[in-house]
């Protein structure tokens, strides 16, 4: 089995991506899955382009891509991408597309299909803070887990994907004490749970998750 991780190149003119930094450190190898780590730029379209470049190369099982969420608690799979982009940001090409149909002909939402109540509870069991999200945003994030999602529909049926979304590190927040963090070692810990549980599980497990509002 194989899995393909991306993270983010650096963003905004930072000189380092936590998210990035926590996929680098993960293991080659876990639970038996063969594991590889891609950067992928934080660009609208090119992000897509660079990971179906991946898929082609490697024929992956399943395809995670991780971002960060700052002021987020937790490590936190994401359910669902909407076929929307709405920057409220430019991308790191000055890009900034609004009300933007991601693609024409795909629906207007995708579930992930990775077991990602599996993932917390796997992550809660190991001490890891964590939680499934019901958004992904606007911004590049939910553009690449869509855009995943929609090449698993449209082209590689089987796959797994999906995308997890990850908190400041305490560097991030040295003028923001008011902002939750967590250390790169935890989020890479937290990220090797989540492979673990989406390799040995192939369906998800039903349990509480979901929120109130």
């Amino acid at each position: 089995m194989k899995v393909l991780i991306t993270g983010f190149d650096p963003f905004g003119g930072e000189k380092i991506n936590p998210a990035l930094e926590a996929v680098n450190a993960l293991p080659d190898n876990i639970a038996g899955a063969e594991v590889i780590k891609i950067e992928i730029p934080t660009v609208f379209r090119k992000s897509l382009e660079r990971i179906e470049e991946n898929i082609i190369k490697y024929n992956p099982d399943i395809v995670i891509s991780v971002g960060q969420a700052g002021g987020r608690f937790d490590v936190t799979p994401e359910r669902v991408a909407i076929n929307i982009d709405d920057a409220r940001i430019e991308d790191n090409e000055k890009n900034q597309p609004l009300d933007i149909t991601i693609f024409e002909d795909g629906e207007n939402a995708y579930f992930s299909n990775l077991p990602i109540k599996a993932m917390v509870k796997e992550m809660k069991e190991n001490g890891i803070p964590s939680a499934v999200s019901n958004t992904a945003g606007t911004f590049v994030c939910n553009h690449v887990m869509y855009g995943i999602l929609y090449m698993i529909d449209k082209k590689y049926p089987g796959v797994k994907g999906g995308f997890i979304h990850v908190p400041y590190t305490p560097a991030q927040v040295i003028d923001k004490p008011e902002k939750p963090s967590m250390s790169v070692c935890d989020i890479a810990k937290g990220l090797e749970l989540c492979i673990k549980a989406a390799v040995e599980n192939n369906e998800d497990i039903k349990v509480i998750g979901g929120t109130i509002c």
